[in-house]
């Protein structure tokens, strides 16, 4: 709520002039106090108060209060208040979070059930399977950092990664969460859409304090700390680290909702300070009091013939709004119709009702129909729209096509970093469908299609061969025993990456 109330702005400020004559037509219109007759003719007081008429049940409130009142809230929605942006509609809706486990024998300390490396990866689990749809990344240190998983929307990969994690798998002893910081901001610069880092630790090395402060400027993506450790365990250098808050594990589910309420803020914060993306208009909000104020017309004694008439007569000459297709074009527009509808992942529904374009293919491609979405970009001359006609065509397996969408965003704004990356993509998904083609034996037609590539089979892919196998003595493995397995061969896997990344390094 505090940073509603600082990032509270609005979006059309010279409306609020209109509350100038609605003051004046209060002043105008409302009924006087009466003065004291007592004073004025020098009677009596018990005299002068059996002579005043209505002097003990003078109102308090009446109708042109109700109608003024009506006449601000109208007045601010107008000016349009807002205090937080609209997301990319292209990019998840949820930040991006890059997960750094340190991965050190003390992390296998059974003082926190089974141990603490086992409970914060369940923690990491349980935080992943809350923010379904949002990308995550794993990094894991010890004496040095590694990129265990890249970011990521699947958690059926991060899962097998998560468990094959020992200290064995790290070819340098040591703690230097500097480092993971480090490899944690270099994963987070490749996304579109700001993130944020987690520490997962039962420590931190002072002498990584000066080194996590000196990244602590504004680039630097907001870091929390999950401390898998006993409350017992005090780690006051923690409150040293500058931009960044500190979770306790818990029993239950508390410290992932907190650690997800810190994750929405800092979004928030970095969505307020992005000046490429729109402001949220909330001028609908003011459409309820209003709708309440309005009610009271129908009481006797309230309605008020001249207001009645105001309000007939902008009705008639605003065609917009006489549309008869229920109640809530009475108080919405067809705009803020489709956005609510938007924000309730309602964007079939969306896509009908947006007028602004931009919003109406958001919507259409945000409900898979990518060909309708493409046909609402086309019409659009700006390079915000041919970037999304590319990533609607990517989508739609049209991946020539994307091509020169991502050019034309190119050639309408050169300074276009997201649609010159997304341009390298499409072109090397070009060319890997064309290469594919060409090493077909199938004598159609060159083009692009992925649902008919056809493989050579000189080498004679494809065709039936018997393998004789011994099956004596063979049992089926159990779920148990399959699953260790894996795990040992993806901890294997592990353990000579990072070696050979360490040896890169350090060569």
């Amino acid at each position: 709520m505090g940073e509603a109330v600082q990032n509270l702005h609005l979006m059309r400020p010279l409306w609020l002039l209109a509350l100038i004559p609605l003051a004046l037509l209060w002043w105008r219109i409302r009924p006087r106090r009466q003065r004291d007759v007592a004073q004025d003719s020098g009677l009596a007081p018990h005299l002068a108060a059996a002579l005043q008429v209505g002097g003990g049940q003078r109102r308090r409130i009446y109708p042109i209060d109700g109608v003024v009142l009506l006449g601000v809230f109208l007045a601010i929605a107008a000016a349009g208040p807002a205090w937080n942006r609209i997301p990319d509609p292209l990019v998840a809706e949820t930040a991006p979070l890059v997960v750094a486990m340190k991965v050190t024998p003390s992390m296998e300390t059974a003082d926190l059930a089974p141990s603490r490396l086992e409970r914060a990866r369940f923690k990491v689990l349980d935080l992943i399977a809350a923010r379904a749809g949002a990308r995550t990344a794993l990094v894991a240190y010890a004496g040095t950092a590694h990129r265990v998983a890249p970011l990521t929307e699947d958690p059926n990969i991060l899962q097998p990664l998560l468990e094959s994690l020992s200290p064995e798998v790290m070819p340098v002893d040591g703690q230097d969460a500097a480092a993971a910081l480090t490899l944690a901001t270099t994963i987070l610069a490749d996304a579109r859409t700001p993130g944020s880092v987690l520490f997962v630790l039962d420590d931190l090395d002072p002498a990584d304090i000066d080194a996590l402060n000196a990244a602590a400027d504004p680039s630097r993506p907001p870091v929390l700390f999950l401390v898998a450790a006993p409350d017992s365990v005090a780690l006051p250098q923690l409150g040293r680290v500058q931009n960044a808050q500190v979770v306790r594990m818990t029993p239950d589910d508390s410290d992932i909702h907190a650690i997800e309420r810190r994750l929405r803020a800092a979004q928030a914060e970095a969505l307020r300070i992005d000046d490429r993306l729109a402001w949220n208009d909330r001028a609908w909000w003011l459409a309820w009091p209003a709708a309440l104020l309005a009610l009271f017309w129908f009481r006797r004694g309230w309605t008020m013939r001249w207001s009645a008439i105001v309000i007939g007569g902008a009705l008639m000459l605003s065609p917009e709004t006489v549309r008869a297709e229920g109640w809530r074009d009475w108080f919405f527009t067809a705009d803020q119709q489709g956005m609510r509808a938007y924000n309730r992942k309602e964007f079939a529904e969306a896509g009908e009702l947006f007028q602004d374009p931009m919003w109406r293919g958001f919507a259409k491609y945000r409900s898979g129909q990518y060909a309708d979405a493409i046909e609402v970009f086309r019409k659009i001359g700006t390079a915000e729209a041919a970037f999304a006609q590319g990533m609607a065509e990517i989508r739609n397996r049209q991946y020539r096509p994307a091509v020169r969408s991502f050019e034309t965003a190119l050639e309408r704004r050169p300074e276009f970093p997201e649609a010159m990356r997304n341009l390298e993509v499409a072109e090397a998904i070009v060319e890997y469908v064309e290469t594919t083609r060409e090493q077909s034996d199938t004598g159609e037609e060159r083009g692009i299609g992925a649902d008919d590539v056809v493989f050579d089979n000189e080498a004679n892919r494809g065709a039936e061969t018997q393998i004789d196998a011994s099956d004596e003595g063979a049992a089926p493995l159990t779920s148990e025993q399959w699953m260790q397995s894996i795990d040992t061969r993806m901890g294997d896997f592990l353990r000579s990456r990072f070696l050979l990344e360490n040896q890169g390094g350090a060569g």
